[in-house]
Protein backbone atom coordinates (compact mmCIF):
# COMPACT_ATOMS: atom_id res chain seq x y z
CA UNK A 1 0.00 0.00 0.00
CA UNK A 2 1.66 3.42 -0.81
CA UNK A 3 1.23 6.48 1.07
CA UNK A 4 -1.71 7.93 1.71
CA UNK A 5 -1.63 11.94 1.45
CA UNK A 6 -3.71 11.61 4.58
CA UNK A 7 -0.82 9.63 6.01
CA UNK A 8 1.67 11.71 4.90
CA UNK A 9 -0.25 14.94 6.49
CA UNK A 10 -0.61 13.32 9.92
CA UNK A 11 2.96 12.61 10.29
CA UNK A 12 3.33 16.44 9.54
CA UNK A 13 1.42 16.79 12.50
CA UNK A 14 2.72 14.67 14.49
CA UNK A 15 6.22 16.19 14.36
CA UNK A 16 4.93 19.99 14.64
CA UNK A 17 3.27 18.16 18.22
CA UNK A 18 6.85 17.16 19.24
CA UNK A 19 8.72 19.87 18.25
CA UNK A 20 11.61 19.88 20.59
CA UNK A 21 11.75 23.90 20.37
CA UNK A 22 8.18 24.27 21.00
CA UNK A 23 6.64 24.48 24.75
CA UNK A 24 5.12 20.52 25.89
CA UNK A 25 2.25 19.49 24.49
CA UNK A 26 1.29 17.90 27.29
CA UNK A 27 -2.83 17.99 26.86
CA UNK A 28 -3.84 17.87 23.28
CA UNK A 29 -7.69 18.76 22.04
CA UNK A 30 -8.91 17.95 18.83
CA UNK A 31 -11.93 19.29 17.55
CA UNK A 32 -15.03 18.59 16.10
CA UNK A 33 -14.65 16.45 12.06
CA UNK A 34 -10.59 16.57 12.24
CA UNK A 35 -9.75 13.26 11.63
CA UNK A 36 -6.56 13.98 10.08
CA UNK A 37 -5.47 15.98 13.53
CA UNK A 38 -6.85 13.13 15.42
CA UNK A 39 -4.73 10.53 13.48
CA UNK A 40 -1.48 12.95 14.31
CA UNK A 41 -2.18 13.04 18.03
CA UNK A 42 -3.20 9.22 18.50
CA UNK A 43 -0.04 8.67 16.35
CA UNK A 44 2.06 10.83 18.81
CA UNK A 45 0.34 9.08 22.08
CA UNK A 46 1.16 5.15 20.26
CA UNK A 47 4.69 5.49 19.52
CA UNK A 48 4.91 5.95 23.74
CA UNK A 49 4.63 9.85 23.85
CA UNK A 50 2.94 10.87 27.75
CA UNK A 51 0.13 13.19 25.85
CA UNK A 52 -3.62 13.69 27.13
CA UNK A 53 -5.65 13.49 24.17
CA UNK A 54 -9.60 15.28 24.82
CA UNK A 55 -11.07 14.49 21.46
CA UNK A 56 -14.55 16.34 21.34
CA UNK A 57 -15.86 14.24 18.48
CA UNK A 58 -15.04 11.05 19.97
CA UNK A 59 -17.98 8.73 20.14
CA UNK A 60 -17.24 6.64 23.13
CA UNK A 61 -15.14 7.34 26.35
CA UNK A 62 -14.96 11.07 25.90
CA UNK A 63 -13.90 12.80 28.44
CA UNK A 64 -16.67 15.38 27.95
CA UNK A 65 -19.73 15.08 29.50
CA UNK A 66 -21.07 18.81 28.34
CA UNK A 67 -18.94 18.73 24.79
CA UNK A 68 -17.49 22.21 23.94
CA UNK A 69 -18.89 24.07 27.38
CA UNK A 70 -16.15 21.92 29.28
CA UNK A 71 -13.24 22.17 26.59
CA UNK A 72 -13.67 26.29 26.81
CA UNK A 73 -13.56 26.01 30.64
CA UNK A 74 -10.37 23.80 30.50
CA UNK A 75 -8.45 25.91 28.00
CA UNK A 76 -9.56 29.26 29.76
CA UNK A 77 -7.72 27.56 32.93
CA UNK A 78 -5.00 27.07 31.00
CA UNK A 79 -5.35 23.49 30.98
CA UNK A 80 -5.27 23.01 27.24
CA UNK A 81 -1.65 23.23 25.62
CA UNK A 82 -2.65 22.88 21.82
CA UNK A 83 -5.30 22.41 19.25
CA UNK A 84 -6.11 22.68 15.70
CA UNK A 85 -7.67 24.91 13.85
CA UNK A 86 -8.80 25.85 10.20
CA UNK A 87 -10.80 28.15 8.12
CA UNK A 88 -12.39 29.02 5.24
CA UNK A 89 -9.76 31.83 4.39
CA UNK A 90 -6.55 32.55 5.88
CA UNK A 91 -4.43 35.06 5.43
CA UNK A 92 -0.13 36.07 5.50
CA UNK A 93 -0.84 37.39 9.29
CA UNK A 94 -2.55 33.94 10.39
CA UNK A 95 -5.76 35.72 10.48
CA UNK A 96 -8.83 33.16 10.25
CA UNK A 97 -12.34 33.45 8.42
CA UNK A 98 -14.96 31.41 9.29
CA UNK A 99 -17.69 33.54 8.58
CA UNK A 100 -17.92 34.28 4.49
CA UNK A 101 -16.63 36.12 2.14
CA UNK A 102 -17.78 39.03 0.77
CA UNK A 103 -19.44 42.00 3.00
CA UNK A 104 -20.88 41.35 6.20
CA UNK A 105 -22.72 38.88 7.25
CA UNK A 106 -21.04 36.85 4.57
CA UNK A 107 -23.23 38.11 1.58
CA UNK A 108 -20.85 35.58 -0.98
CA UNK A 109 -19.50 32.20 0.44
CA UNK A 110 -21.24 31.18 3.81
CA UNK A 111 -18.66 29.05 5.86
CA UNK A 112 -19.65 26.85 8.83
CA UNK A 113 -18.98 29.97 11.43
CA UNK A 114 -16.32 30.97 14.18
CA UNK A 115 -17.76 29.10 17.21
CA UNK A 116 -15.05 29.32 19.67
CA UNK A 117 -12.32 30.04 17.76
CA UNK A 118 -11.06 33.31 18.43
CA UNK A 119 -11.43 32.03 22.26
CA UNK A 120 -9.30 28.97 21.13
CA UNK A 121 -6.57 31.05 19.15
CA UNK A 122 -5.93 33.51 21.95
CA UNK A 123 -5.88 31.01 24.92
CA UNK A 124 -4.01 28.26 24.03
CA UNK A 125 -0.16 28.13 24.42
CA UNK A 126 0.28 26.78 20.73
CA UNK A 127 -2.03 26.52 17.57
CA UNK A 128 -1.07 24.23 14.82
CA UNK A 129 -3.15 25.84 11.78
CA UNK A 130 -4.37 23.13 9.48
CA UNK A 131 -6.05 22.93 5.86
CA UNK A 132 -5.98 20.63 3.09
CA UNK A 133 -6.07 22.72 0.48
CA UNK A 134 -4.00 25.13 -0.76
CA UNK A 135 -5.47 27.53 -3.25
CA UNK A 136 -5.28 31.29 -3.58
CA UNK A 137 -9.21 31.16 -2.70
CA UNK A 138 -8.34 29.80 1.09
CA UNK A 139 -4.91 31.40 1.30
CA UNK A 140 -5.77 34.67 0.43
CA UNK A 141 -3.62 38.45 0.72
CA UNK A 142 -6.11 39.74 3.39
CA UNK A 143 -9.25 37.60 4.57
CA UNK A 144 -12.76 39.38 4.21
CA UNK A 145 -13.57 39.07 7.57
CA UNK A 146 -11.21 37.97 10.54
CA UNK A 147 -12.98 35.63 13.07
CA UNK A 148 -10.14 35.08 14.91
CA UNK A 149 -6.68 37.51 14.95
CA UNK A 150 -3.69 36.03 14.10
CA UNK A 151 -1.31 38.73 16.34
CA UNK A 152 -2.58 41.10 18.89
CA UNK A 153 -1.69 44.37 19.49
CA UNK A 154 0.71 45.22 22.74
CA UNK A 155 -1.88 45.22 26.07
CA UNK A 156 -3.66 42.34 24.52
CA UNK A 157 -3.56 39.35 26.78
CA UNK A 158 -3.37 35.83 24.85
CA UNK A 159 -1.08 33.10 25.69
CA UNK A 160 -0.30 32.45 22.11
CA UNK A 161 -0.65 32.26 18.43
CA UNK A 162 -0.20 29.83 15.39
CA UNK A 163 2.62 27.32 15.62
CA UNK A 164 2.65 26.43 12.02
CA UNK A 165 0.20 25.78 8.96
CA UNK A 166 0.34 22.71 7.07
CA UNK A 167 -1.40 22.25 4.09
CA UNK A 168 -1.75 19.46 1.07
CA UNK A 169 1.03 21.32 -0.36
CA UNK A 170 3.86 22.10 2.00
CA UNK A 171 3.91 23.44 6.00
CA UNK A 172 4.47 27.25 7.19
CA UNK A 173 6.03 27.78 10.25
CA UNK A 174 4.45 31.23 11.78
CA UNK A 175 6.52 33.63 13.49
CA UNK A 176 4.13 36.08 15.64
CA UNK A 177 6.86 38.84 16.22
CA UNK A 178 6.97 39.63 12.95
CA UNK A 179 3.07 38.39 12.18
CA UNK A 180 4.60 36.46 8.90
CA UNK A 181 4.92 32.47 7.91
CA UNK A 182 7.81 30.77 6.65
CA UNK A 183 7.74 27.66 4.25
CA UNK A 184 9.57 25.31 6.38
CA UNK A 185 9.24 21.61 3.75
CA UNK A 186 7.34 20.94 1.30
CA UNK A 187 4.67 18.05 -0.08
CA UNK A 188 6.32 15.28 -2.96
CA UNK A 189 6.14 17.31 -5.91
CA UNK A 190 6.06 21.17 -4.80
CA UNK A 191 8.41 23.55 -5.64
CA UNK A 192 9.12 26.98 -3.89
CA UNK A 193 7.47 28.63 -6.96
CA UNK A 194 4.70 25.71 -6.95
CA UNK A 195 3.59 27.07 -3.52
CA UNK A 196 4.10 30.37 -3.90
CA UNK A 197 1.39 30.14 -7.63
CA UNK A 198 -1.11 28.87 -4.94
CA UNK A 199 -0.51 31.13 -2.07
CA UNK A 200 -2.46 34.79 -2.33
CA UNK A 201 0.13 36.13 0.69
CA UNK A 202 4.04 36.58 0.43
CA UNK A 203 6.13 34.47 2.57
CA UNK A 204 9.63 33.42 3.24
CA UNK A 205 11.61 30.62 3.00
CA UNK A 206 13.79 28.90 5.40
CA UNK A 207 17.43 28.24 4.22
CA UNK A 208 17.54 24.97 2.69
CA UNK A 209 14.03 24.23 1.79
CA UNK A 210 13.34 20.39 1.43
CA UNK A 211 10.61 17.86 1.51
CA UNK A 212 8.89 17.00 4.45
CA UNK A 213 10.57 13.75 5.15
CA UNK A 214 8.30 10.80 4.39
CA UNK A 215 6.47 9.09 6.94
CA UNK A 216 8.59 5.74 8.13
CA UNK A 217 7.69 2.39 8.01
CA UNK A 218 6.99 2.29 11.53
CA UNK A 219 4.90 5.20 11.56
CA UNK A 220 2.89 3.43 8.97
CA UNK A 221 2.56 0.25 10.45
CA UNK A 222 1.34 2.26 13.73
CA UNK A 223 -1.44 4.77 11.80
CA UNK A 224 -2.82 1.39 9.52
CA UNK A 225 -3.06 -0.36 12.92
CA UNK A 226 -2.82 0.69 16.34
CA UNK A 227 -4.05 4.59 15.33
CA UNK A 228 -7.07 3.05 12.80
CA UNK A 229 -8.64 1.15 15.61
CA UNK A 230 -8.73 3.89 18.10
CA UNK A 231 -10.21 5.89 15.11
CA UNK A 232 -12.79 3.45 13.59
CA UNK A 233 -15.69 4.24 15.58
CA UNK A 234 -15.53 7.80 15.47
CA UNK A 235 -14.65 8.24 12.07
CA UNK A 236 -15.30 5.00 10.13
CA UNK A 237 -15.71 6.60 6.54
CA UNK A 238 -12.19 8.43 7.11
CA UNK A 239 -10.72 4.62 8.08
CA UNK A 240 -12.73 2.97 5.05
CA UNK A 241 -11.48 5.15 2.75
CA UNK A 242 -8.02 5.72 4.10
CA UNK A 243 -7.15 2.94 5.14
CA UNK A 244 -9.35 -0.07 4.12
CA UNK A 245 -11.16 -0.54 7.24
CA UNK A 246 -14.61 -2.35 6.95
CA UNK A 247 -17.55 0.01 8.27
CA UNK A 248 -19.37 -1.69 10.88
CA UNK A 249 -22.97 -2.54 9.86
Amino acid sequence: MSVQPEERLACALARLILDPAAPPARHIAVGAASPIPAAACWLVKKQGHAVRLSLLHKRSGNPFTEGSRELFDLTGQGRIDLFFLGGGQIDGQANLNLVGTGEWPGTGVRFPGSFGSAFMYFMTPRTILFREEHSPRVLVEKVDMISAPGVSPPGVFRRGTAQALVTGRCVFTFDAARARFTLASLMPGETEASVRAATGFDFDVAPGLAAAPEPSEAELAILRGAVCDEMAETYPEFCARVWGRAQAA
